[in-house]
Order: structure tokens, then C-alpha cells, then sequence
């Protein structure tokens, strides 16, 4: 499958970036991400508004705008085919090389394994604040019944090792042997364990979407969880450096 990703500017294409969007997430009436009208905007004054194709079909769509300290911050990217999502990344990294810019952010759920695989391990972002409960309260099929916790990563993008990966090229951050597990997964349940060590892996659930609606309480419990000491380590001033396993966030001492 060949996937074709280009920037977009018509509200055509625009409602149909908010029409996927809704397939995925399903939003509440009048609580989308994103409108027509700001994305009409964003694109109109040079922030950033992409599509992924699969022929004439769109697979992926993006949307970002310029942030302090020469950044997009990249609003919402969302993706209904696999390899689309790392396509529009790698697209959003040209696009912000071209105009000077040296990184890009966005927030993601920090229990979502899939995704912290991707950003940490497939595209070498690594997190940089933990931001509790960031959005309020959510309604959308994904997010309802849970608090929306958000790691803001941070995208070098002309860092070696994120180079590497958009070359295809495998890199692992390294786990040591001593490294200790300060948040483990027990039977589906969250269990701490010791903050005694430079190196410490914090699990995060391997589904927490199918948590949500199969334990609304092993769920909260994760939520509470991960904050404290994902959430604890990183206020502390420790560097998430990786995820190693897709289960477990690497935490070491600055």
C-alpha cells in the first residue's frame, strides 16, 4: 500500500478530516477536537493541516499549529490504516524541518500502550511534563468514564536517534540489569514497588480502553497509579528515556 500524505487547504477536505476524526472517537455533538472553521483557519495562516491517502481515499489526518520556542505542537493526528499514522508524522517532521522549526509536541494518554510505543520507541519522542487530568472531563467513546491524564512529549527532530528511526533504522534504549520496577502489572492490577534505583520501569496496562468498560475500578486504579508515580518520578525531575517491551516506560535519574 502506497500511502501519499499532503497538506490540505479546501473545506471539502476539511469535512472529511472532521468526518474521520468522528468515525474514530466519537464525539459528543458539538464537542469535536477540531471544527471546520479552525482548521480553515490554521491552514489559511500556515499552521498545519494534513491528509494521508490510500488512492483517493483518506486513511489519516493531522492538524498542528506553531507553539513558543520554535515548535508545532501537533493538535490531533488520528489514523484508520496501519503505517498511515507514522507516514503523517514523518511528513509533520519534513514540513517543521523546512521551516526551521526544532521540535514538535503533543499530548498523549499515558495508559494507551499502543501509542506510547509508538511516540517513544517508533518515532524516538520522549515525554517532558505530566499533565494530570489536562483536558477535564471527557465524552467521547474513547476517553468517557476516565480522567484525562496527558504526557507532553517532545519530538527532537533532528536529534541522531530520531534521524535513525525515520530512516527505518532500528534503536532500542538499553535496559540495565539492575534496573528496578517501581510500577508492575500483577493479574491486571497496578502494583508499586521500589523508587530505589537510577534506572526504573513503570507498567502501564495492556489495554486500558478495554479496562475502562470491562473494570471502570482496575481502570481508575491505573489512572491514580501511573500518575503518582510516573506522574511523581517525572515532577522530581527524572527523564523518561524510552519504553522498553511495549509495557514498561524507562525513568532515569537526570
Amino acid at each position: 500500500m502506497l500511502i501519499e500524505v499532503r497538506e490540505l487547504h479546501e473545506m471539502a477536505e476539511f469535512e472529511r478530516v472532521h468526518a474521520l476524526f468522528d468515525d474514530i472517537w466519537h464525539f459528543s455533538p458539538g464537542e469535536p477536537p477540531i471544527t471546520l472553521e479552525l482548521m480553515r483557519a490554521l491552514s489559511h495562516a500556515g499552521g498545519y493541516v494534513a491528509g494521508a491517502f490510500d488512492g483517493d481515499r483518506l486513511i489519516g489526518g493531522s492538524t498542528g499549529f506553531l507553539a513558543a520556542g520554535g515548535a508545532l505542537h501537533s493538535h490531533v493526528t488520528g489514523a484508520t490504516r496501519r503505517g498511515a499514522g507514522f507516514e503523517l508524522k514523518q511528513h509533520q517532521r519534513r514540513w517543521a524541518l523546512e521551516r526551521g522549526l526544532e521540535r514538535i509536541t503533543w499530548t498523549y494518554d499515558p495508559l494507551v500502550r499502543r501509542n506510547a510505543h509508538f511516540n517513544l520507541a517508533k518515532l524516538g519522542a520522549r515525554p517532558v511534563e505530566y499533565l494530570p487530568c489536562f483536558y477535564g472531563v471527557m465524552s467521547d467513546a474513547v476517553n468517557q468514564g476516565d480522567e484525562s491524564d496527558r504526557v507532553l512529549a517532545s519530538w527532537p527532530l533532528a536529534a541522531p536517534h530520531v534521524a535513525a528511526l525515520a530512516r527505518l533504522e532500528p534503536y532500542v534504549t538499553p535496559v540495565p540489569a539492575d534496573a528496578v520496577v517501581a510500577l508492575a502489572d500483577e493479574g491486571g492490577r497496578p502494583v508499586p514497588g521500589s523508587m530505589d534505583a537510577d534506572v526504573l520501569l513503570v507498567a502501564v496496562p495492556a489495554d486500558i480502553e478495554g479496562l475502562r468498560r470491562a473494570d471502570p475500578g482496575a481502570g481508575k486504579a491505573w489512572r491514580h497509579a501511573v500518575r503518582d508515580v510516573l506522574g511523581g518520578l517525572m515532577a522530581e525531575g527524572r527523564r523518561v528515556t524510552g519504553f522498553s517491551g511495549k509495557s514498561h516506560y524507562i525513568v532515569e535519574r537526570a
